[in-house]
């Protein structure tokens, strides 16, 4: 079996790539290293069977020999970098998952799109379900990676329909774990890297949004059911032990025995006050559920950082 991962040195992509060469696949990672970092990858090559191929999947794709599954992960994922590209953003979610799908047209590949909990924007139907539209600010800020991903769907299910291609659409909601990069502004890494540097941590609003957080093999363990399944409709992933940032934070001071407190500032435009997956789906058709527990996914991702802080 061989796969292409576009995004393949990001941080869910470089753990894809890991996951798919332990079980025996024939793996080709692509990146254009916008937001990706050879580092998360580095420990593999030399590997058989393992590529990086450096391009920018916006344009035309060429992968020599057969593909058996295609998945699409490229893009940036974080506030702080989808706001500083918001073009590349835009393009990979459109041109790139056009590219992709070609290529995956092209060798009779199983296609695999890396979608987001975004596109139920700041949702008014809570937990949200996949059947749920959504509700989305299309100009706003975060409209274009929401839009972006939202297109990608809506391509994705014209090739499906269009075209026959074998799809698959994940919905994915917060992951986080090891290879985040410290600074892409998100709540995980953001808090963990203040508590190691002795600051405080920085919360949004009143901090009584919610999210929920999903260690990073097991969103890894839901994609590879995913693929290996017949559901061509989107299935979240994610976990619905919900919390909200407040109770998120003083969770971390108490673990790691911190007491650097808290700082506030205001809520970001058209940030989401509340964020829950219902899984039924995943948990009926793919007999997923998340496993780890948040102590010990955090436990895990602080080393990580201590890590790389030092490095």
């Amino acid at each position: 079996m061989r796969v292409l991962i576009t995004g393949g040195a990001g941080f869910i992509g470089s753990h894809l790539c890991e996951r798919f060469l332990n079980d025996g696949y024939d793996v080709i990672a692509m990146d254009n290293l916008l937001t990706g970092k050879l580092e998360n990858i580095a420990h593999l090559f030399g590997r058989d069977g393992f590529v990086f191929v450096k391009q920018d999947v916006t344009n035309y794709i060429h992968v020599s020999g057969p593909l058996d599954a295609v998945l699409h992960f490229a893009s940036p994922a974080s506030p702080v970098d989808y706001m500083r590209c918001p073009i590349q953003t835009l393009k990979v979610g459109s041109l790139g998952t056009h590219k992709a799908l070609g290529v995956a047209k092209e060798k009779g590949a199983t296609f695999l799109l890396a979608s987001t909990s975004e596109v139920y924007g700041d949702p008014l139907v809570h937990p949200q379900p996949e059947s749920y539209w959504g509700n989305v600010n299309p100009i706003g800020p975060r409209g274009v990676y929401d839009e972006a991903k939202r297109f990608a769907e809506a391509i994705t299910m014209a090739y499906h329909r269009y075209h026959g291609l074998d799809t698959r659409i994940v919905r994915i909601f917060n992951t986080f774990g090891p290879r985040m990069r410290i600074g892409d502004g998100r709540v995980v890494p953001a808090f963990l890297s203040q508590v190691l540097r002795g600051e405080p941590l920085t919360v949004y609003g009143d901090g009584s949004q919610t999210r929920s957080f999903c260690y990073v093999t097991d969103l890894v363990e839901g994609v590879v059911r995913l693929l290996g399944s017949t559901c061509s409709d989107p299935v979240n992933i994610g976990n619905p032990e919900e919390r909200t940032i407040r109770d998120f934070a003083q969770t971390i001071l108490r673990q790691f025995d911190s007491k650097v407190g808290m700082t506030f500032l205001p809520l970001p435009q058209d940030d989401p006050k509340v964020r829950r997956p219902d899984i039924s789906q995943a948990q009926e058709l793919l007999g997923w559920a998340p496993k780890v527990l948040l102590e010990d996914g955090l436990k895990a991702t602080c080393d990580y950082f201590r890590n790389e802080i030092n490095r």
